[in-house]
């Protein structure tokens, strides 16, 4: 595990199919701790920082470890209400578009993604901006849509990331891929230009 900002930590897994690291993080908001997306985990390392009390899931296959964080740590599982019934592990809440998590996170849905419930995690205050598969930060400084096959609607995807334009974002810190520590609203910028 490594600390990449203040209150906020990662650590990750390899893909070798993808050559892609498949990442999870651990977030404390100053109103509660909470893991997105988790990859398995070392149990000690995790209580260490302290125990989370949500388990944030940005799509349907992002449930990775949910389940033992949730048995671990008593934290409640929490997804889109649109991948709800789609996550094969027990969600004890759902959210919807603009809903608050872990004291901080603005849920921003995200439509026509690969998951029907795809969201991003929106932390105003700290300038910093969580994405699952919406894009992958993949080569490291850049983001990327996933392989077109992925979507019905390849258009529509790329539609449905413009919601991201208006965010005022410094770091962005993807499920998949490099995280972009300083400069990401350039880059996410550029990036949903070239998707119109």
């Amino acid at each position: 595990m490594k600390q990449l900002l203040d209150g906020v930590w990662t650590w990750s897994v390899f893909d070798e199919a993808r050559q892609i690291d498949f990442n999870g993080y651990w977030v404390d908001t100053g109103s509660a701790r909470a893991l997105i997306d988790p990859v398995p985990f070392d149990e000690e390392a995790l209580a260490r920082l302290g125990s989370p009390i949500e388990v944030i899931l940005t799509n349907k296959d992002h449930r990775r470890s949910a389940a033992k964080a949730r048995e671990r740590f008593g934290a409640a599982v929490v997804a889109h209400a649109l991948d709800r019934p789609l996550v094969d592990v027990p969600v004890d809440r759902e959210f919807t578009d603009g809903d608050v998590l872990a004291g901080a996170l603005r849920a921003i849905h995200l439509p026509d993604q690969k998951s029907p419930g795809e969201t991003a995690l929106y932390w105003a205050a700290r300038r910093l901006l969580f994405l699952g598969d919406a894009l992958w930060g993949k080569p490291a400084g850049a983001l990327t849509m996933l392989p077109p096959a992925k979507y019905k609607d390849v258009a529509a995807a790329r539609a449905g990331l413009q919601r991201l334009a208006a965010l005022d974002v410094d770091a962005i810190l993807m499920g998949d891929g490099a995280p972009i520590l300083t400069g990401g609203g350039d880059v996410l910028r550029r990036t949903l230009a070239g998707l119109r």
